[in-house]
């Protein structure tokens, strides 16, 4: 159990659970554990410190051999990072004369020359027939001696893991926190609930599973040690069918049922029969997933199973062999008939599509008593509404007033991004005001007293994480649309990859853009340096993992926006490679080191989604030249090969353009709402810590705070989303 859950909390708490085993003098072995630490960027605690100086040496050598391999997986540093140029950022020749020195090793190469000769007679040659492009030419420890040491800087990262409790108190917790989120959870969010709910089943359960996704994920353990199932709709049967499946409970990619175990198919028969003996107008939700329903029918073989006839019906219904009129057809028809008081009457007895529907309803809305209408309804259902939705309203609202050059960004559930011009009239002041007064007047009522508030202001613009989907999992992730500050001379971006099975060739690249978001310039492999930096070169095949870096000096930077991507340029994509991630450092002017050092990493996220160009983040200057991050992780559908930045450059440009330009809900909004309950709102300067507790919201955790805290970093910023 320790072996395989402490990983996870590690990556989740940046705890380690109360270190157990023999009792012994292990000060020296925790003292060298902690240096190790520190060498990737990570740092105990003095409490975690004082623990493990008490046990035992080997206990404490097998604790720092676990936690190490974590970090530096956490970090990127569980890989070889090779370059190309083995000097790099030193030394990178000039593009076109780098290309023509492969053209020579070529025309010298026995086995190459024929070929080359041929491609020169036509006038073009392909730099990947070429001997000497795209594969190192020198080995990882080779390339080590071409760089010196590290020298540690007070800028570098320095990420403290603190004591934890138990590990069944760490476990629970973090299963109660995950299981009971308000807001959804990522990729990886969800594969480690399945993880912690197998654990935790027969232990405390969270009070509510508002998440659907959730809910089935927790399902799944339940049903395998025969508790009762959490079951209030068709759906969440459908979407524990599809779990078993190995499928997608989300229900947006299709799923491909297996043959279910006769145990399973009663278990499910019978809660579809309750849902819908309980409440048969639910049958109305089986309409948005015939065909899947159509498909688990016939593995469930509802008419072998007389004894439940309310989950036949539900397959009758998929069938259209019965009947069963949807909520929205009736909303649909009042729209249709221009019955927009008729319409939100009847919304009133669904709150949450009333929130949804608010923007259309007001458009369609011909009078004022109409408008009054609605944003009574609204008004009247608000605490009926989840806390997430009301702060996604608030967020759409804000950018609703009138404005000359608004555009609508789409992102899914992928990260997959794109933009048009926005054309729909702007909601009126009047209504826009009152709905958002409402709606500020909720929230601040749902979130809990702070007494004393203890703000880091860097996370004072950081996005409010309405969505785990919004986030890619990794080391100093922060969620879309979040701005954070970037203070260093040289940002140095980097990717990794590992094919499978097909040679792989990633292409790491930065797009520099000006004020209007017109091209100043770009790095990539067909430009490998200008004034503002230099590429590391390109890597054309993968099979024992690869690296790319791009090496920029903030202060020769032209224009006022950066924005690094991986293209795709042949080969596998995200979600067929063994592993990609991407990620950002810092350093002093003075740093030198290799070209990948953990202790400067500020931020690693895997890469993942059915795009062939990841755009993670973009790199931002304001009016008082500073630096800031602005986080975006997107996709772009790209092509099917051969991506290259200069071929996206517009793509591009027209998408930030329209991320910069929509204002976000951050967390300095929530915090303004809290402050005004708290008993006193301090600023926190980085060094000084409160006597007494606090509720301290901010990017890491400072050390030495209160144990009666209450703690919001970046690992559990959705805790602040009200229920």
């Amino acid at each position: 159990m320790v072996h395989r859950l402490e990983p996870l909390l590690v990556r989740h708490t940046l705890r380690l659970p109360s270190p157990t085993g023999a009792a012994g003098d292990g000060a020296v072995v925790a003292r060298q554990f902690d240096a190790a630490l520190m060498s990737v960027g990570f740092k105990l605690s003095a409490p975690l410190l004082k623990r493990l100086s008490g046990l035992s040496e080997d206990t404490v050598a097998d604790i720092a051999a676990r936690t190490l391999g974590t970090v530096r997986e956490m970090v990127g540093d569980h890989v070889q990072h090779n370059v190309y140029f083995i000097d790099f950022p030193d030394r990178v020749p000039d593009t076109f004369d780098f290309w023509m020195q492969c053209v020579r090793e070529a025309l010298a190469d026995d086995t190459a020359r024929v070929s080359v000769l041929e491609q020169l007679a036509t006038g073009v040659v392909d730099l990947l027939t070429l001997p000497s492009y795209g594969n190192y030419r020198h080995t990882y420890a080779d390339m080590l001696t071409h760089h010196d040491e590290l020298i540690a800087a007070a800028g570098d990262r320095l990420t403290v893991l603190h004591l934890g409790g138990t590990l069944d108190d760490e476990l629970t917790a973090l299963y109660l926190a995950l299981a009971g989120s308000t807001t959804p959870l990522g990729e990886e969010g969800l594969r480690d609930l399945r993880d912690l709910a197998g654990a935790c089943v027969n232990g405390p359960q969270p009070e509510e599973i508002p998440v659907r996704e959730n809910r089935a994920v927790v399902n799944e353990a339940r049903l395998a040690v025969g508790a009762d199932l959490l079951l209030d709709t068709v759906t969440d049967v459908l979407r524990l069918a599809c779990g078993l499946s190995g499928g997608d409970v989300s229900l947006q990619e299709p799923t491909r049922f297996r043959t279910l175990p006769r145990p399973v198919r009663r278990a499910l028969l019978a809660g579809l029969d309750a849902v819908v003996r309980a409440a048969p107008a639910k049958l109305a939700d089986v309409r948005a997933h015939r065909e899947v329903w159509k498909r688990l029918g016939e593995r469930l073989h509802p008419h072998e199973y007389p004894q439940w006839p309310h989950a036949a019906e539900v397959f009758a219904v998929a069938r259209g062999e019965k009947a069963a009129r949807s909520f929205d057809s009736r909303i649909e028809e009042l729209l249709g008939a221009k019955d927009v008081t008729g319409a939100v009457e009847l919304l009133v007895s669904a709150p949450g599509k009333l929130f949804r529907s608010l923007d259309r309803l007001l458009r369609l809305a011909r009078t004022q008593q109409e408008r009054d209408a609605v944003v009574a309804a609204a008004e009247r259902v608000t605490p009926d509404v989840s806390g997430r939705l009301l702060l996604s309203v608030r967020e759409h609202l804000h950018n609703r007033a009138e404005r000359p050059t608004a555009r609508r960004v789409f992102v899914n559930r992928h990260g997959r991004a794109w933009v048009t011009e926005d054309d729909r009239p702007p909601v009126g002041a009047p209504e826009r005001e009152r709905l958002i007064a409402a709606l500020d007047a909720d929230l601040r009522r749902r979130l809990p007293a702070p007494g004393h508030l203890l703000l880091d202001p860097d996370v004072l613009d950081v996005a409010l994480p309405l969505s785990g989907k919004a986030t890619a999992a990794g080391l100093g992730v922060l969620p879309r649309g979040s701005l954070s500050p970037v203070d260093g001379d040289l940002l140095r971006f980097f990717v990794y990859w590992k094919q499978t099975r097909r040679s792989t060739d990633y292409d790491l690249s930065a797009l520099l853009l000006r004020g209007d978001y017109s091209t100043v310039t770009w790095l990539s492999y067909t430009h490998l340096s200008d004034v503002e930096g230099t590429h590391s070169g390109d890597i054309t095949d993968a099979p024992e993992g690869a690296s790319e870096f791009i090496d920029l000096r903030l202060a020769a930077v032209r224009g006022s926006c950066i924005v690094p991507q991986v293209n795709i340029f042949s080969g596998e994509g995200f979600e067929e490679v063994e592993e990609s991630f991407f990620g950002f450092m810092l350093r002093d002017g003075s740093q030198k080191g290799r070209p990948f050092e953990p202790r400067t990493v500020r931020m690693k996220s895997e890469l993942r989604g059915p795009g062939r160009v990841a755009l993670p983040l973009a790199f931002l200057r304001g009016p008082d030249g500073r630096w800031r991050a602005k986080w975006l992780h997107l996709c772009l559908q790209g092509a099917p090969a051969s991506n290259r930045v200069e071929g996206n450059r517009v793509s591009v440009a027209t998408l930030l353009r329209g991320i910069v330009e929509r204002e976000q809900l951050t967390v300095r909004h929530l915090t303004s709402l809290m402050a005004a309950d708290a008993t006193d709102v301090t600023v926190w300067d980085g060094e000084t810590v409160p006597e007494g507790s606090v509720t301290y919201i901010g990017l890491q955790r400072p050390d030495g705070l209160h144990p009666a805290s209450r703690i919001i970093t970046a690992e559990n910023l959705r805790d602040l989303i009200p229920a």
